[in-house]
């Protein structure tokens, strides 16, 4: 197998398990490891690193090896503020392209998310926590947007939004209760307020309801950096895979 090859496949790997949190948040990456666990060369190995660092997954430190990074808030909130142009553009773009049976797509994704939100706040009265349950939440809530990205279909954009969700890697938490439900249950109201704004065929309205949408994630994700950092009295960047 060639080594470009070889790096493809290391980087989407390495990737994969930054984001689903199997690789937490500050963990240093050495070369000689990874070649060592993927079997091949260090030279594919740096390319794989070098493109990771290109999407803003790692850092290269000087004498400490390669790192996965952490994200300030600010830094946070200016991601989201990328995201929410982005995504709304996207879903400007898809309301008039939307077929019937994508709007069906959209709409099952929409009670998909709506059931795992009930799920949560369900879990929260219950004064429990689940990180799995947590993730499945987010992949759930990128269902519904990954429909209107492939209806839009703006590749470059969707590629751009993509990326902004995966700067929002960080530590790996997760927090619940009575002070954030009504947040939870803001962004299932949302997802359909967009859905028929699409359906209504109103790309302006669609594209302010996703605005804002992106925008308000993002006060839920502050929201729960918050509680965490009251919780343990130590500050936290973000949770990990956290795209909301």
């Amino acid at each position: 197998m060639a080594d470009g090859t070889k790096a493809d496949d290391l980087a989407l790997a390495l990737e994969e398990a930054i984001v689903s949190g199997e690789i937490p948040p500050g963990s240093v990456l050495r070369q000689e490891h990874l070649s060592e666990q993927f079997q091949v060369s260090r030279t594919p190995v740096r390319e794989a690193l070098r493109r990771l660092a290109a999407l803003g997954l790692v850092t290269f430190e000087p004498n400490r090896g390669v790192r996965v990074r952490l994200l300030a808030r600010d830094e946070l909130r200016e991601a989201f503020l990328v995201r929410a142009e982005l995504e709304s553009l996207a879903t400007e773009i898809a309301t008039p392209k939307m077929s019937a049976a994508e709007l069906e797509e959209l709409e099952r994704a929409e009670k998909r998310f709506s059931e795992i939100t009930l799920e949560l706040v369900e879990m929260s009265h219950a004064g429990r926590q689940d990180l799995e349950l947590a993730r499945e939440w987010l992949h759930r809530n990128h269902s519904f947007h990954d429909v209107i990205y492939a209806a839009a279909g703006v590749p470059l954009i969707e590629r751009m939004a993509k990326a902004a969700r995966r700067t929002f890697l960080v530590k790996p938490v997760w927090a619940t209760g009575d002070d954030l439900d009504e947040l939870y249950r803001k962004n299932d109201l949302q997802h359909r307020a967009i859905r028929e704004a699409i359906s209504a065929q109103s790309p302006q309205g669609a594209r302010v309801l996703a605005r804002e949408h992106v925008l308000s994630s993002g006060r839920l994700l502050e929201a729960i950096l918050d509680k965490v950092a009251a919780q343990t009295r130590e500050p936290v960047s973000a949770p990990a895979e956290l795209s909301l």
